[in-house]
């Protein structure tokens, strides 16, 4: 798992120092999923699984793919949100991916940028993002513009502030029905713990 210790502040130039003790006191996700929120999935699934995460974080990476196979498996129990976690202190492209995500969404094609991006970890940069664009035939302009566009930068900030919120100190981070998955996130694990839960959410 990526760590960070200091939180940066995306529209400005304001840092604030959270311990990681502090942050870890929070077990539940704080902040409701809305229809702001990227979502796939049934709004009838027994299980929601939302992840915290960052597109240059190796471990999202993997994380990545073992979600695409637990997704096939367990089918309409599984609603997956994603939201933005980006740790620009040691992953410099990160704050720029999640923009570039974002900017995809104002054309409706943010699971497929999603996608990309997770699958080009190691080509973040501007141009990459532009290249993209192209690639998913948007409308490169408009993308570019987006951006930079303040309501985008206001979405990432307010999907990392709500991590905050949540206790999340690092990436992936995993929620299951609201509450923090405090195992490990490979298959099995990951597959388990859902499971768990859907099989709670028959009985009920």
């Amino acid at each position: 798992m990526c760590r960070y210790k200091i939180l940066p502040h995306f529209l400005g130039p304001i840092c604030i120092t959270y311990r990681v003790w502090e942050v870890h006191l929070v077990s539940q996700l704080t902040i409701p999923i809305t229809k702001q929120d990227h979502i796939e999935g049934v709004a009838s699934a027994l299980v929601t699984l939302v992840e915290y995460g960052d597109y240059e974080c190796p471990y999202c990476g993997e994380a990545y793919h073992i979600i695409k196979r637990v997704q096939q498996d367990i089918g309409d129990d599984l609603r997956f949100v994603f939201r933005n976690f980006p740790l620009g202190q040691i992953h410099p492209h990160a704050v720029w991916a999640a923009r570039g995500a974002e900017a995809a969404t104002v054309q409706n094609k943010f699971w497929e940028m999603h996608d990309v991006l997770f699958e080009n970890q190691d080509a973040l940069a501007e141009e990459d993002l532009v290249s993209y664009a192209y690639l998913l035939k948007l409308d490169v302009s408009k993308f570019v513009s987006d951006m930079r566009a303040e309501k985008v930068w206001q979405k990432v900030d307010d999907d990392f502030w709500s991590g905050v919120r949540s206790g999340v100190n690092g990436t992936p981070t995993f929620f299951i029905n609201g509450r923090r998955h405090e195992g490990l996130y490979s298959y099995y694990e990951l597959r388990t713990a859902i499971e768990r839960v859907a099989r709670k959410g028959r009985v009920a």
